[in-house]
């Protein structure tokens, strides 16, 4: 069969019927893949990271039974936590009461569920709290510079030499109210500085780049840049740092109600719970064992919930 050279790959290419070169031989192709639309931006495709992440799924899976627990206890168990007998003052488990009974007779088990509610509260409030002021402010301070900039470091800079436990100790001692709300405020008030300086950092660097460059080259105006341009890209590492922030909060308000200055009864609180077992620990260690135990497993649960949003949100870690 004659034969010709093929000027599109320069070899040589057998002749088909007739003379009529052949068709090229084309080199076999790899199977279509499935499109799947347009890029993913960050959040979705941080989304479709933490769907197939088992930390973020067993850790997800506690905090919603947890704030179900606090919403609605009666789920869990249909007694009053501050109902007493001292008859039963430090006794085992027994039927109905699977944790037994503190010094005052009350019910281990009921308390141990309703004290979900005070230190969730706690966490949630004093982390949407400390968020959204040390955003405010490190944002502002990071976008503008100047002496706001200044200002509000050597603000900050006090605030962080402040130690938090005997902070709370002078600040909440003189506070009369057995609620929530003096605890989230000390909270706030000490957290903010970390959640700032999170922020003025983000703002720095987001605003360094080309698009907000050319926005602000356009006649945009710094309130439609810092809203459109900037913020929202520089929002993602101050909600990875607020979620392990909020299980420390949830382990600050305990360490305090320990001590005396935190929550006060009548309030339900693992960290009351805890305080008044821990003299009667050789006695009757069911007291401490089970308000410890669900702090621990709410503290662990919401710090690895923010390692998870973290590694789906750093693509670095990726």
């Amino acid at each position: 069969m004659p034969e010709r050279l093929d000027p599109a790959t320069d070899v040589i290419a057998p002749a088909g019927a007739g003379g009529a070169p052949a068709p090229p031989v084309s080199e076999p192709q790899p199977p279509d893949r499935p499109t799947t639309g347009r890029p993913r931006g960050l959040w979705s495709d941080a989304w479709h990271q933490l769907r197939r992440n088992p930390v973020f799924l067993v850790s997800a899976a506690l905090i919603v039974f947890l704030v179900l627990i606090a919403l609605w206890p009666q789920i869990l168990t249909a007694a009053d936590p501050l109902r007493c007998d001292l008859s039963k003052s430090q006794q085992g488990p027994a039927p109905g009461h699977p944790f037994g009974y503190d010094t005052q007779g009350c019910d281990v088990y009921t308390r141990t569920v309703y004290g979900a509610r005070a230190s969730i509260t706690v966490g949630v409030c004093a982390t949407l709290g400390a968020a959204l002021l040390g955003s405010l402010l490190g944002g502002l301070a990071g976008f503008f510079g100047g002496w706001w900039d200044a200002l509000l470091s050597r603000i900050a800079d006090v605030f962080f030499g402040i130690p938090v436990v005997l902070g709370g100790l002078v600040f909440l001692s003189v506070v009369t109210s057995s609620t929530v709300w003096p605890v989230v405020g000390f909270i706030v008030l000490l957290g903010w500085p970390q959640v700032a300086r999170i922020a003025r950092g983000s703002v720095i660097t987001a605003k360094q780049n080309d698009y907000v460059q050319a926005a602000r080259a356009l006649g945009a105006g710094s309130g439609r840049m810092l809203l459109r341009h900037v913020a929202p890209n520089a929002v993602a590492p101050v909600i990875v740092v607020a979620t392990i922030a909020l299980g420390t909060y949830i382990a600050l308000e305990a360490t305090l109600s320990f001590l005396g200055v935190g929550l006060r009864p009548p309030t339900v609180s693992w960290g009351i719970d805890i305080s008044n077992a821990a003299p009667q620990i050789r006695n009757a260690p069911h007291m401490l064992l089970w308000p410890a135990g669900a702090l621990s497993v709410t503290v662990l649960a919401f710090i690895m919930l923010g390692d998870a949003v973290r590694d789906a949100l750093d693509p670095k870690l990726r």
